[in-house]
């Protein structure tokens, strides 16, 4: 018997500069689902919060604090959430970085520090004199969530500005030196691309201008697909991207994680793939199952 799916949207808050890539990858993973002979009834965030949404499996672009926690509430349920929704909240800054870390992921050396703390001598002692200053309770939404500092000095303003924001965490990454190559993966199949995107221009902030054009350094494709199925079972996640640096050695440092990106570059190839998770997913699943 077929089932029903629900497919919950990302806001449009969520998406900074790829609303309409991150909608595009929704309907299109719908329409696949669809034609696998299933039915997929769509919801927005806001209708976690303001509905009943009946339906025993749920795949989602959620974003939102408290539509996390209402998916949680329905995993907990024994509802079949894809990403989990745990997972989701493993993506935000600080947690994917503690976690990393903690699994041994290939990262760059780190920092967690209070908003309301002076940064400069905690930078000075680690040698970060190049460095990221990130928002650590939650994904990136505004360019001055990410920023690059030249200077300890330079991190005292980004956290003041942060605490006036009502962040009262912050996460330091060394900057590392190489070509920056952006990723996209679904665990549990084949599919695995990547790109640089000095080279295409893409990108959400312009951020990807710092490490500059790429120079094509040498280095190992499978490691890297491994890198980035290593990280999405670390952090819960099947359907995934991310952001590395390969270093003039050939080494490889995931810089960043994110759940279901918009997989714009290559959107066409990874839909039947992430279609083909979600399937995989719902076969694999042991809890009764019942149509709403």
């Amino acid at each position: 018997m077929k089932l029903t799916i629900a497919g919950i949207r990302r806001g449009n808050l969520f998406s900074p500069n790829h609303i309409g890539n991150d909608a595009a990858v929704f309907l299109q993973t719908a329409e696949h689902l669809r034609s696998s002979g299933y039915t997929v009834n769509e919801y927005i965030e806001s209708d976690l919060l303001t509905r009943e949404i009946p339906e025993k499996i749920l795949f989602n672009m959620v974003r939102d604090r408290q539509s996390v926690r209402r998916l949680q509430q329905l995993e907990d349920e024994g509802r079949l959430v894809i990403n989990s929704a745990y997972g989701v909240e493993n993506c935000t800054r600080e947690k994917m970085t503690r976690r990393l870390l903690s699994c041994g992921i290939a990262h760059p050396r780190s920092l967690f520090l209070r908003t309301g703390e002076d940064p400069v001598e905690a930078i000075r002692e680690a040698g970060f004199y190049n460095c990221w200053v990130k928002r650590g309770d939650f994904h990136a939404i505004h360019r001055e969530d990410v920023t690059y500092v030249r200077h300890p000095d330079e991190a005292k303003d980004i956290l003041k500005e942060f605490a006036m924001r009502g962040i009262e965490t912050a996460v330091v990454n060394e900057h590392l030196a190489g070509d920056l190559i952006k990723f996209y993966g679904v665990a549990g199949t084949t599919f695995f691309y990547w790109f640089y995107p000095s080279d295409t221009g893409y990108g959400k902030f312009g951020l990807e201008q710092i490490n500059g054009t790429a120079r094509g350094y040498p280095f190992d494709g499978e490691q890297l697909q491994t890198l980035g199925n290593d990280a999405a079972e670390a952090l819960n996640i099947r359907i995934y991207g991310g952001d590395c640096i390969v270093s003039e050695d050939g080494r490889i440092r995931l810089i960043d994680f994110n759940d279901w990106p918009s997989f714009a570059p290559c959107r066409d190839r990874a839909v039947p793939h992430i279609a083909a998770c979600i399937l995989d997913e719902i076969h694999s699943w042991r809890n009764p199952i019942s149509e709403p």
